[in-house]
């Protein structure tokens, strides 16, 4: 079981996972620019923005909970570069002092509603730091309805190199790579409400349907008809 709701104190979305029977063991996740902070029952990790799709294995009965901040954001949070973690799963300990960490696994773990105390960690680092660069936003929405790489570089006022260098900071991978990853989950939400392949591919971007199926084994491991249900 999976679900997942709008956050009401920070830039993300919360979600819950539960394998409470054997046909919800794994769940497939998709690459999508984000990074999340986990509460697994016991402790806090950071799973990194991926390249491609995995399958998550859960032991049956087990719960997690997760904040997932929108493209860009928690590197800021966390004072990592999302590049760093990209494609791994770490212990919060292993980028943040192990003393605050312990603090925060304590909250969360004695806390009577747990997604409330995963969220309000979150909107309390969001309260310590400056906003995120505008430019941030810029170039993810950019990057989502395909505007190419030299249009996004004079739109945000960075050279090519350095918003590649920029990127991979803030997102773990240069904007080509984003981009491709976001027109992917941008026609997966199309296809889920119903609108033609065909319609889809010409309105994302794509050269014609079996290049959107190439991408979608490419970065989703499987055709977008597995992943509409």
């Amino acid at each position: 079981m999976y679900r997942e709701w709008p956050s009401r104190q920070v830039s993300a979305v919360m979600w819950h996972a539960a394998a409470a029977s054997p046909t919800e063991i794994g769940h497939r996740v998709l690459p999508d620019g984000c990074m999340d902070l986990l509460w697994t029952g016991d402790t806090l990790l950071v799973a990194g923005p991926d390249t491609t799709a995995y399958v998550a294995s859960w032991p049956l009965g087990a719960r997690f909970i997760g904040v997932r901040f929108t493209p860009g954001t928690a590197p800021l949070l966390l004072g990592v570069p999302a590049h760093e973690v990209r494609d791994r799963v770490v212990p919060l300990a292993d980028i943040a002092p192990a003393a605050r960490v312990r603090r925060l696994i304590e909250y969360v773990g004695e806390a009577r509603q747990r997604e409330s105390a995963l969220e309000e960690v979150a909107a309390g680092w969001a309260e310590r730091v400056d906003p995120p660069d505008p430019r941030i936003r810029a170039v993810a929405r950019h990057a989502g309805v395909g505007v190419p790489v030299a249009t996004i570089t004079e739109e945000v006022g960075l050279g090519e190199r350095r918003l590649h260098r920029w990127c991979r900071a803030a997102f773990g991978y240069g904007p080509k790579t984003l981009a491709r990853i976001l027109r992917m989950n941008r026609a997966l939400a199309m296809l889920r409400e119903g609108t033609p392949v065909a319609t889809v591919a010409a309105t994302v971007g794509y050269a014609d349907q079996a290049h959107l199926s190439r991408d979608f084994r490419d970065l989703a491991g499987a055709p977008p008809s597995a992943l509409i249900g």
